[in-house]
């Protein structure tokens, strides 16, 4: 099996782990504080996994260049206002269209790769990611209690804008990691990935902390009394990411992010087995839509 694939399902699972993990937080911080703590707790952990890659594989550091910089620092910041934008739809009545828009963060990420990296995408991956995408937006109307009449109608309304700005962000950011880690023109993809993380979370870190100083002091307190959470979300995220930016230096963007719709799929279980939680028809035919675009994807990319 393809090294990617590995990653991405490991990155999905322990992404879905940090989640879970972020709700811990839920009355001690607020949603952006949340936020904060994967990048300001991640930041060590990544930092260490850099060290011992280019200690243990006695390799010299890349060189960062002016793409490589550029490339890192709009990742980053589109990567912040995706949340930001996500966070500010629940302030809305109708979050739910939002945040179901949002979900076409994948087939953006596809656009945004072609136009920035010239990656293009074969007949059947791009045929996987709309199945998927089918399965994902049936699997949030599900779970919204929306309906398809209310899902179209409101194309055009701010929260259907700001989702599909989230989407975008994201898929913005995803693109851009893959280029800044390619830019660096490094043979270790595992050096390259490494180091394009470690900058990110820097950039991101230092962004957050000025922010929040100026605007939220208050989450900067937080996010040091509940250092015992937060350095599991920093831990869970830090791996989250190392498999996210390994597996986007090696391989597409869009079919990465495609694939990582795998962790809908975790979440599916869990709820459903662990917690026995009850789910509806149009749920399993969204969670059937996803696992059947993710196997096209593997199989006819």
């Amino acid at each position: 099996m393809p090294l990617w694939i590995v990653l991405t399902v490991a990155a999905a699972f322990l992404q879905n782990l940090r989640s879970t993990l972020q709700k811990q937080l839920t009355g001690q911080m607020s949603a952006i504080g949340a936020t904060y703590v994967r990048f300001a707790y991640g930041l060590p952990v990544a930092a260490l996994y850099l060290w011992g890659l280019a200690v243990f594989g006695d390799a010299a550091m890349p060189a960062p260049n002016g793409a490589f910089l550029a490339y890192a620092t709009i990742g980053g910041v589109a990567q912040i206002w995706g949340t930001v934008l996500l966070v500010a739809l629940f302030a809305y009545r109708n979050f739910a269209v939002g945040t179901t828009y949002s979900k076409t963060e994948t087939i953006q990420t596809a656009l945004f790769g072609i136009v920035v990296l010239g990656d293009h995408l074969s007949l059947g991956a791009f045929a996987a990611i709309l199945i998927s995408l089918a399965g994902v937006v049936a699997i949030s109307i599900a779970q919204s209690h929306l309906t398809l009449a209310t899902f179209w109608r409101s194309l055009g309304e701010r929260p259907t804008l700001m989702g599909i700005g989230s989407g975008a962000c994201y898929g913005i950011a995803a693109v851009c990691y893959r280029a800044a880690s390619l830019s660096l023109e490094e043979p270790d993809f595992l050096l390259a990935a490494a180091y394009t993380l470690v900058t990110v979370l820097l950039i991101q870190t230092v962004a957050m902390t000025a922010w929040l100083g100026l605007r939220h002091p208050g989450e900067l307190t937080a996010s040091l009394r509940t250092w015992r959470v937060s350095s599991l979300v920093g831990l869970a995220g830090a791996l989250a990411s190392m498999g996210w930016f390994t597996a986007m230096t090696i391989q597409n963007a869009a079919y990465v992010r495609a694939l990582g719709q795998i962790e809908l799929v975790f979440t599916f279980i869990s709820s459903r087995f662990l917690f026995r939680e009850k789910t509806n028809a149009l749920e399993l035919t969204g969670i059937a839509l996803v696992i059947g675009g993710i196997l096209l994807l593997i199989f006819a990319r």
